[in-house]
C-alpha cells in the first residue's frame, strides 16, 4: 500500500502533462493514490439532481479509496460542487474528477493511471455522444473495462446511464424525441452502439434515462425494436430509469429502485412485424415491469414480487398498453 501524504487540496488544478493538453483533472483530498479493497455494484441513474442514494452506494463500496468522476465538456464550477459533496458523505482518500474535451485526451497515459487506481468511477450526465466519440476504440475504453473486470463499482447518471448497457443510445446526430422516432425507426437520428462497456449482468440490455418526465416510452421501443430487427440480438431488455430515481445493482443481478421512483423493465422477445426507414413502426408483445420506490427487482431471472406487469404494442407508430397508461 502506498502511504498518503496529508490532506490536501488540489481543486482546479490542471495536471495535464503539457499546455497543449485539454483534458482538466480536480481532485480533493490526499494527493497520493491508495489501494484499498472495493466492493462492485453499479448505480444506474436516471438523472436529476436528488442522487444521494445513488452516490452513497458509489462512495461506500470504494472501502475509503479514490473515488472518480469522469465527464465531458463540463466546467469547473460542477466538477468541483460534486467531488465537495461525494467527499462530505463517506471517509475517502480522495475524490477526483476528469473532464475531457477531446478525443486526443483518450490516448494520455496519466488519465490511464488515474483510471487503474480508482475505486469507484462515476461518468456524469451530459451528452453520450462525447462519451462515444472520445472513447470508443481508445485506451480510455480498455481501462473501464479493466475497471469492471476487477469487480470495483461504476455507474453513471443520464449520459453516464446510457453508456453502460450493452447497447445504447448513441446520440450521434442529435437526441430523437417519441413521435419522431415511432414515425421512422431508420431515421439518422436513431442511432444505436453496442459493446462499448462489458458488464455481464447488463449484457443484452438497453438503458434510457429522464423515462417519464421526457415521454421516453416511444423511442425506447423504437431503439428495442431496431436492436431486433438489425439481429444484434434474438431478444433484447431494458432498463429505463425515471429523473432522480436510480437502480442499484448487486453483480448478482438483484437490485433495488431508490429514489423518486420508478424504474421500469421492459422485455422483448419477437422482431417488429414493421420496422422500416420512413414508415411508422410495428410491433407487439413487449412485456413491461414498473417498479416504484423501494421495488427489488432480479436482473438475472427479469422478475420481481412487487410492481405492476403488463404489456405494450405499437401499431402504425401508435403505442397503446394493456394497462390505462405507460
Amino acid at each position: 500500500m502506498k502511504t498518503a501524504i496529508p490532506t490536501i487540496f488540489l481543486l482546479a488544478l490542471l495536471l495535464a502533462p503539457s499546455s497543449q493538453a485539454k483534458w482538466k483533472y480536480y481532485r480533493e483530498g490526499h494527493a497520493n493514490d491508495i489501494q484499498t479493497t472495493p466492493q462492485p455494484g453499479f448505480a444506474l441513474m436516471g438523472g436529476g439532481s436528488k442522487q444521494d442514494e445513488a452516490f452513497q452506494f458509489l462512495c461506500q463500496r470504494a472501502n475509503g479509496g479514490d473515488f472518480l468522476i469522469l465527464r465531458a465538456n463540463s466546467d469547473a464550477s460542477t466538477a468541483k460542487h460534486l467531488d465537495s459533496k461525494i467527499r462530505r458523505m463517506c471517509p475517502l482518500n480522495s475524490v477526483s474528477t476528469i473532464v475531457f474535451n477531446d478525443r486526443e485526451d483518450s490516448d494520455n497515459p496519466r488519465i490511464i493511471q488515474i483510471i487503474d487506481e480508482a475505486e469507484s468511477i462515476f461518468i456524469a450526465g451530459g451528452d453520450q455522444s462525447n462519451y462515444l466519440r472520445f472513447w470508443q476504440d481508445t485506451p480510455i475504453q480498455d481501462a473501464l473495462n479493466r475497471h469492471i473486470a476487477a469487480a470495483k463499482p461504476i455507474g453513471g447518471s443520464s449520459a453516464g446511464l446510457a453508456i453502460l448497457g450493452e447497447f445504447s443510445f448513441a446520440s450521434i446526430i442529435d437526441t430523437i424525441h417519441s413521435p419522431e422516432a415511432l414515425a421512422d425507426p431508420y431515421g439518422n437520428k436513431v442511432t444505436i452502439s453496442r459493446e462499448f462497456l462489458r458488464i455481464p449482468i447488463l449484457q443484452g440490455i438497453i438503458t434510457d434515462t429522464h423515462f417519464v418526465k421526457r415521454d421516453r416510452m416511444g423511442r425506447l421501443l423504437v431503439f428495442m425494436a431496431r436492436i431486433l430487427e438489425d439481429g444484434w440480438a434474438q431478444k433484447v431488455r431494458a432498463i429505463a430509469v425515471e429523473e432522480d430515481a436510480s437502480v442499484l445493482v448487486e453483480p448478482d443481478g438483484s437490485a433495488k429502485v431508490a429514489g423518486a421512483g420508478p424504474a421500469y423493465f421492459l422485455e422483448a422477445k419477437s422482431p417488429p412485424t414493421i420496422c422500416k426507414h420512413k414508415t411508422p413502426l410495428t410491433i407487439s408483445g413487449i412485456t413491461v415491469h414498473r417498479a416504484p420506490k423501494g421495488t427489488q427487482f432480479n436482473i438475472q431471472s427479469w422478475s420481481s414480487t412487487t410492481g405492476e406487469d403488463y404489456t405494450l404494442e405499437v401499431n402504425q407508430g401508435r403505442v397503446a398498453s394493456s394497462n390505462s397508461v405507460y
